[in-house]
């Protein structure tokens, strides 16, 4: 066809009979070209064009090319709960890192409009009661002067064990000194930031250390001016983090705000894995907010984009609960999330197999979303938003799941469904009301970034 129309113009523009150019006598002979003709020509090249775009058009909008570009796959729980569907995972690059990012989307949550009071947990539900009181020193464990302070201290198996029991108790829970001529485990705060926190009724909480994240404040305009005047909102930063954030124009004020978040300067830092000294604000919250009723805890990667006194009576109050956290939006057995630790080398490996293989002598079992009895929507949360009323059961379990992290990995996924299940097998008759609710909750109550830098971890073999 293109050699047709290719001819047909060169012939037209060619020598005539009379041995002049065509191109000379175009404008003679212009006039005894009848429409039809012009009109000929001009479908013919248009229909060309047409061929070319619709060719290289139907290529672009193939399947492949559509889902390639798109990169997004529909969230479970958003389809009906009868629909069975097996997904092939592709292994991840070499370096960890996915292709295509998975595209998950907040769901609508039915907050109430406004909540300007506060209700203690007792005024709730008569929650399970006991007395927790805390190892706070621990002296030489014997006679060969082989001893090194801990900041969680140096429980045996034995009262490891013991204190799964949700009695009247003295436990490890972080803060343990060590001999009175030995220095200080770590975590270390100033006196006037203790007092303040030690009047907090309600606490919204979070963390930075070794410059890790950007500082990210709540949105105000969301936040009511009831909260703004009686919830506490309390960033803590190691001296690295406040550098780095003030040379970035977060200047904190006289009263040692940005914004709404109260800076707290924490020294010694207990850990050299940082992911572990950010365990210590984010399950001790009832260590370090000792009057509170009620805290909220959410990962530096997030920003709050709610008001805090809703939180608490969705997720708390009408759930009559007393612990609540989302479920992993993607993983819900232990074993998917030791393969997937393991696969992006998220911890030393071999740690990770002694912890898990430890798990499972004491009962750990597979997730089973088709056993009436399971306890919990998924084994594996998402962890990076928590709220709790500062109950004797919820403080238990807050303890007993850093003690594992301490004693472990510092990788909380994988010993949140371990710790949830001994507590509940040991103490059959001492209910603990944990909320386990969708993770598209957590999004649409909070906005998701990227963390700055990934944050060193042990040495994989």
């Amino acid at each position: 066809m293109r050699r047709g129309v290719i001819g047909a113009v060169l012939k037209y523009l060619g020598p005539s009979e009379h041995d002049t150019p065509r191109l000379v006598r175009r404008g003679r002979r212009f006039s005894r070209i009848s429409i039809l003709q012009f009109s000929l020509w001009v479908f013919v090249f248009a229909a060309i064009f047409l061929l070319y775009f619709l060719f290289f058009g139907l290529v672009m909008l193939s399947p492949a090319k559509i889902e390639e570009s798109a990169g997004v796959s529909v969230h479970e729980e958003s389809l009906p709960s009868d629909v069975n569907i097996s997904v092939t995972k592709e292994s991840p690059p070499a370096d960890g890192k996915s292709k295509h990012r998975k595209k998950y989307v907040p769901c609508e949550i039915g907050l109430k409009e406004s909540v300007d009071f506060f209700k203690e947990p007792r005024e709730v539900m008569n929650f399970t009661q006991f007395s927790l009181e805390y190892i706070d020193q621990e002296e030489r464990l014997s006679s060969s002067g082989v001893y090194e302070p801990s900041f969680g201290g140096h429980p045996t198996l034995e009262e490891r064990e013991r204190s799964f029991y949700a009695v009247n108790q003295t436990l490890h829970c972080g803060f343990v000194r060590g001999p009175a001529a030995s220095s200080s485990t770590g975590f270390d705060i100033d006196a006037k930031d203790k007092a303040y926190m030690n009047g907090c009724k309600v606490a919204v909480s979070s963390c930075i250390f070794g410059s890790s994240d950007f500082l990210r404040r709540p949105t105000s305009r969301k936040i009511s001016d009831y909260s703004k005047k009686n919830v506490c909102f309390v960033m803590f930063l190691d001296e690295e983090t406040l550098a780095k954030v003030t040379s970035e124009g977060h200047v904190p004020d006289d009263t040692g705000h940005i914004g709404l978040w109260k800076i707290v300067i924490v020294k010694n830092l207990p850990y050299a894995d940082m992911r572990r000294t950010g365990k210590v604000p984010k399950l001790l919250s009832h260590r370090l907010f000792t009057s509170s009723w009620y805290s909220i805890w959410l990962d530096s990667k997030l920003r709050l984009n709610t008001d805090p006194m809703q939180i608490i009576e969705h997720f708390l109050w009408r759930e009559k609960s007393e612990f609540a956290i989302s479920n992993h939006y993607d993983r819900h057995c232990v074993w998917e999330e030791v393969l997937q630790n393991k696969r992006l080398n998220k911890y030393n490996h071999k740690m990770i197999d002694e912890q898990f293989r430890f798990y499972q002598s004491d009962g750990l079992v597979m997730f089973n979303s088709s056993d009436p009895n399971t306890p919990l929507p998924s084994y594996v949360p998402e962890g990076s938003f928590i709220v709790r009323a500062h109950t004797p059961m919820s403080n238990l379990f807050s303890c007993l799941w850093f003690n594992e992290v301490d004693r472990f990995t510092s990788r909380d996924q994988l010993s949140f469904a371990y710790t949830f299940l001994k507590l509940r097998r040991m103490n059959p008759d001492r209910p603990f009301y944990l909320n386990m609710f969708k993770d598209c909750e957590r999004r649409a109550l909070t906005k998701l970034f990227r963390h700055r830098a990934e944050l060193s971890t042990p040495p994989v073999d």
